[in-house]
């Protein structure tokens, strides 16, 4: 029940914050680039503190690759991750929404995206595109527009708000299955098979979780190889959560999910070293006694600040560190660097190429 609370307060916060994703709708654009390298198709620096410079790190938007055409064995009754005993007796007309866009695409590589009728602003894959939107302002729900889908099954987190709508929709009839909210590098084939049993499709969930659970261990094996071994030579890392329009800045310590992402880059996590738990509004002190060489962030994050300069003035104690002085900033899409679902093995790749061989993507 804690951890519960914990992830409802952090991913409410987060959204109250204004988590950005780019609505190919609306004609923005994810960041340019090309997706990155294998890890192991390229050749990493002598010494990752030789860099100097800001990348960004682009994960290959691959295809959806369903695990194949599982047959959902309805009726399904469970208890979710709240506690509410759900019965699901009809996965005709879906809604899969999170902060991250990782509920739909795990639907779909569950093999049940026709099954999909809307999206939130996260979902950002080609299958999806023109699923219509039922998120509004950012990532709020809109009543209505879920209403007028006529959804059987929400499937949903607790990053999306305001709250009262999903009451709103169960209040309907509607089922409503709320999954784990806390995102992190182990729970990731936990999720997919909360998402699965939803769906009345347990085995396609147990052979997608193993899938990803392989892929994964693939790349964090090829990390291992190419980062440094000891502490004391390893990046001094932190994750900056920043909203200059909203003058939000926050650093995601112990228990955020940036903790194992970090931990899994083979990056040296400070956060820990200074007892910076959960997400708090960073401050100078705390980033003088981090003194980080490497700052993760997201891309919509920075470009609120008007991009590296615009961060360092706004944040001015990150000039006091060896990442200010070396403009030292990986940066990754919204949606993607947090969002800990079938596209891991992905993201873990496209940020370990930009740590460890950033000229291969600069």
């Amino acid at each position: 029940m804690r951890a519960l609370v914990a992830a409802l307060v952090l991913a409410l916060g987060l959204t109250a914050c204004g988590i950005e994703a780019k609505d190919s709708s609306s004609g923005k654009k994810s960041p340019q680039g090309t997706a990155a390298p294998a890890l192991a198709d390229v050749t990493p620096l002598a010494d990752p503190r030789d860099w100097k410079g800001a990348v960004t790190a682009v994960a290959d938007h691959a295809e959806v690759r369903p695990i194949g055409t599982p047959q959902p064995q309805l009726p399904v009754t469970l208890t979710d991750v709240q506690g509410t005993k759900v019965t699901v007796t009809d996965t005709s007309r879906v809604l899969a929404l999170d902060v991250y866009g990782t509920l739909s695409r795990t639907v779909y590589e569950l093999g049940l995206g026709d099954s999909l009728v809307g999206r939130d602003v996260s979902t950002q894959f080609a299958e999806a595109d023109k699923l219509p939107l039922v998120t509004s302002g950012g990532h709020d729900l809109n009543a209505e527009s879920i209403l007028d889908l006529d959804p059987t099954l929400i499937i949903t987190d607790t990053s999306l708000g305001p709250w009262d709508v999903v009451l709103q929709m169960r209040e309907a009839g509607i089922p409503v299955v709320v999954v784990d909210g806390t995102r992190n590098i182990e729970n990731v084939s936990e999720l997919i098979g909360q998402v699965a049993e939803a769906l009345g499709v347990p085995e396609a969930g147990k052979q997608l979780g193993e899938r990803t659970e392989g892929e994964v261990r693939a790349v964090l094996e090829q990390i291992r190889g190419v980062a440094p071994k000891d502490d004391a030579d390893r990046l001094r890392a932190v994750f900056l959560y920043v909203r200059g329009q909203a003058n939000v800045y926050h650093m995601f310590g112990e228990g955020s999910g940036a903790d194992t992402l970090i931990d899994a880059l083979g990056l040296y996590d400070v956060a820990e070293e200074i007892d910076w738990k959960g997400t708090r509004a960073v401050t100078a002190e705390a980033i003088i006694a981090a003194q980080p060489d490497l700052v993760l962030l997201m891309s919509g994050g920075l470009e609120s600040t008007g991009g590296i300069d615009g961060l360092l003035d706004k944040v001015p104690a990150l000039a006091s560190t060896p990442a200010g002085e070396n403009k030292r900033f990986v940066d990754m899409e919204d949606s993607q660097i947090l969002g800990y679902g079938p596209l891991t093995a992905q993201v873990l790749n496209a940020l370990a190429v930009a740590v460890y061989a950033p000229e291969s993507v600069s």
